[in-house]
C-alpha cells in the first residue's frame, strides 16, 4: 500500500515558504526544486477541523474550498478571530498597512506587530508599507477611516490578485508609486485615531522574495484536486499560498490551500512535469484588465 501524507498548509518563515504536514513534519521550499505529488485513488477530501481539534464527523468538503472546513468547524475557527472582527480586547499592539497586489489593487489591513511582515507574505502582497501602530481598536478605526474617506478596500478577492500577479512587470519604483501616494493622503486625513502612532512611508518590495522577477507568466491555475490526480513541476516562484510550477503545460499556479483534507502520495517516476488535475487558463492579454 502506498504511503500517504496529509498537508496542513503553507506558512512563511524568515527563510521562505514551508509546507507543513500532519505529525509536525515540515518541508522548506526552495526555487528550482521539484514539487510532485499524487492524490490517493478513491479518496475523499475531509474537513481538517478547527483550532487544533479534528472534525468529529470527518465531513467531506468541496475540492474547490480554500478553507477545507465544514460549516461547523469554520464557525468555530472564526469564533475568536481578529480577521473576522470577533475579538475586541486583544491587548497586543497592531500595525495598519497598505498592500499592493498589482495596478489599481491596493488594500488596507491590520496585523499584530509581533508578526512582522508574515501576514503580508501570506497574502501575496507584492509590496507594502506600514501606516501606523497602536491598540487594536485604534487600528480598526484607521482601517475604517481609509475605507470611508479614500475608498481603499480591506479585501481583494484572491483570484484577482493571482491573475494580475501572473504577468507583473515594471520596476520597484513603479510598483511603489500607488502606495506612496495613498500613504501621503492617509496620514493627512482628519480623524486619525490619537492612539495610533503614524509611521513613515517605507515601501518593502517582495518581488525578489517571491522569486517573481524574470519568471515566465503563468498560463493558468489549478482549480481543484481529484482522486488519482497528479501535479508535478519545478518551483520557480512562491507568493502567498501559491506555488508557481514549471510544467509541460507552462507555468501553472497551485494554491496550496487546496491540499489540506486530501490523502497525498508520491508522484510516479513517469509523471515528471505532468498536470492531471483541473485547470483554469488565464485570459490574455492581461493589459485588458486595466
Amino acid at each position: 500500500m502506498a504511503q500517504v501524507w496529509k498537508c496542513s498548509g503553507l506558512r512563511w518563515s524568515d527563510d521562505g515558504p514551508v509546507l507543513r504536514w500532519s505529525g509536525g513534519r515540515r518541508s522548506p521550499l526552495t526555487r528550482g526544486q521539484r514539487v510532485a505529488f499524487g492524490v490517493a485513488e478513491g479518496g475523499v477530501r475531509e474537513c481538517v477541523g478547527a483550532r487544533g481539534h479534528a472534525c468529529p464527523t470527518r465531513t467531506p468538503v468541496s475540492p474547490r474550498s480554500t478553507g477545507a472546513r465544514c460549516g461547523e468547524c469554520a464557525r468555530l475557527d472564526r469564533a475568536h478571530s481578529v480577521a473576522a472582527d470577533t475579538v475586541a480586547d486583544d491587548p497586543r499592539p497592531y500595525h495598519v498597512y497598505l498592500a499592493w497586489f498589482g495596478p489599481g489593487m491596493v488594500k488596507v489591513g491590520i496585523t499584530a506587530v509581533e508578526r512582522g511582515s508574515a501576514r503580508l507574505l501570506e497574502q501575496g502582497a507584492v509590496c507594502f508599507s506600514w501606516l501606523g501602530a497602536g491598540p487594536l481598536m485604534a487600528a480598526r478605526r484607521a482601517e475604517e477611516l481609509l475605507r470611508a474617506a479614500l475608498r481603499v478596500p480591506d479585501r481583494i478577492p484572491y483570484g484577482q490578485k493571482r491573475v494580475v500577479r501572473a504577468a507583473l512587470s515594471g520596476s520597484d519604483t513603479e510598483r511603489a508609486a500607488e502606495i506612496v501616494e495613498l500613504h501621503a493622503r492617509a496620514v493627512a486625513l482628519g480623524g486619525w485615531p490619537e492612539a495610533l502612532v503614524p509611521e513613515p512611508c517605507q515601501v518593502v518590495d517582495h518581488m525578489g522574495v517571491f522569486g517573481l522577477d524574470g519568471v515566465s507568466a503563468a498560463v493558468g491555475e489549478v482549480t481543484e484536486l481529484v482522486p488519482g490526480g497528479v501535479e508535478s513541476g519545478e518551483l520557480v516562484a512562491a507568493a502567498g499560498p501559491d506555488l508557481h510550477l514549471a510544467t509541460r503545460r507552462g507555468v501553472v499556479v497551485l494554491d496550496t490551500r487546496l491540499l489540506p483534507g486530501w490523502e497525498l502520495t508520491a508522484a510516479g517516476a513517469g509523471d515528471e512535469g505532468q498536470v492531471r488535475v483541473p485547470l483554469r487558463e488565464f485570459a490574455a492579454p492581461q493589459e485588458g484588465l486595466f
